[in-house]
């Protein structure tokens, strides 16, 4: 009862704010959002189950010890109870989704009048360069503060990784639910038939990996593979939004293609150096689900061959992608080489430009041999 008129409430404060909203596909589509998040954002703050969705489950606090630090330390696993946290912040990811939208990509839209190709592309790009660069900042700060760099063996020593840090779960726990509330942006967006088989594969493709590395307790390998992912995937982004603004813009996706093709090697040397090396000589090689212990030979495999067909996969995309930018770029360089011959024969022909007009010869003009014999006979 109390539900239904808070409706036309919400309908009235945005088309109080943004007269006509509801004929602009941009600002209702905005409207939806911000009616999805109101709709399950009060249940969920002010329920006594709120600090589920909010808050990071699953902690353990470890003592002190002389060896490492003088504080007790709380570190954090995996459970069903984080189904909830991704859920709530699925929901963050999708209002601020819309805030980008507005408040950023649409009022670049308008000033730039991009066709309807262009428009959606920019979108997407826009949204994706902010998410990867954020993930990557994110992502190399806790490299950073937990010595990954300084020491690689990190990735594999010590396995399993079923105790993580509260950056490094909350990390994960948004890349979950960022991918995640991509499904629903499809309806939000409008997003054309023929371009949602290809944006289900992508996002499943990730929601795979990232919840596989969660889920087997190698969050070490896959936070330095999503950062040197998301690195590139920011670059080609970053350089789409720049070509829209200046199509002879080429330099940006000149050094994608190098860091792409750079991206897999290094992307498969790190997995076959961790799960082929590096956990194939530890010592514990039982499969233990109490203690997250997954490193047997099948799950090796099985976790080398997805990283392989994947990288393969994406080389083939990007081989196909580079074909038709080559194709793309013969075609439009072949109405300017059709055009140099005509030139030239205008030049050879400059004798004969008394007889016509701004250098065309008219039928009034010399007589072809063709012309000739008509005369004779």
């Amino acid at each position: 009862m109390n539900a239904k008129p808070t409706e036309p409430g919400v309908r009235s404060l945005f088309e109080g704010r943004w007269p006509g909203a509801a004929s602009d596909l941009h600002e209702f589509g905005t409207l939806r959002h911000t009616r999805l998040f109101s709709f399950f954002s009060p249940e969920l703050i002010t329920a006594k189950a709120s600090i589920i969705f909010v808050t990071l489950q699953y902690n353990v606090t470890l003592p002190a010890t002389e060896e490492q630090a003088t504080e007790s330390t709380s570190l954090y696993y995996y459970g069903i109870k984080d189904l909830a946290t991704v859920f709530f912040y699925m929901l963050v990811a999708i209002i601020i989704h819309a805030i980008i939208q507005e408040y950023v990509l649409d009022k670049i839209n308008r000033r730039m009048h991009f066709s309807k190709t262009k428009h959606s592309k920019f979108n997407e790009s826009g949204q994706l360069s902010a998410f990867y660069l954020f993930s990557c900042i994110w992502g190399t700060f806790i490299l950073i503060s937990e010595n990954y760099i300084s020491d690689p063996t990190i990735l594999w020593r010590a396995y399993p990784h079923n105790l993580m840090t509260f950056q490094m779960k909350f990390f994960y726990i948004a890349q979950l639910a960022y991918w995640f509330h991509a499904f629903p942006e499809l309806y939000f967006q409008k997003t054309k038939k023929e371009d949602i088989p290809r944006q289900l594969v992508y996002i499943g493709l990730y929601l795979f990996h990232i919840a596989g590395a969660y889920l087997l307790n190698l969050n070490h390998l896959g936070l330095v593979l999503l950062v040197l992912h998301y690195f590139v995937e920011f670059l080609f982004h970053i350089s789409r939004l720049f070509y829209f603004s200046d199509e002879k813009y080429q330099k940006g996706f000149s050094l994608w293609a190098v860091l792409f093709v750079l991206g897999r090697l290094l992307t498969l040397i790190l997995s076959v150096l961790t799960v082929g090396f590096g956990l194939a000589r530890a010592e514990n090689q039982k499969l233990d689900f109490s203690a997250g212990n997954f490193n047997v030979l099948a799950v090796r495999i099985a976790v080398l061959a997805s990283i392989c067909i994947t990288q393969a996969f994406m080389m083939w995309k990007f081989i196909n992608f580079q074909l038709r930018r080559w194709r793309e770029h013969s075609a439009f360089q072949a109405p300017a080489v059709k055009k140099k011959p005509t030139v030239t024969k205008g030049r050879s022909s400059r004798k004969g430009t008394e007889n016509g007009v701004n250098g065309t010869v008219t039928s009034n003009g010399a007589d072809s041999p063709r012309n000739r014999k008509e005369k004779s006979s």
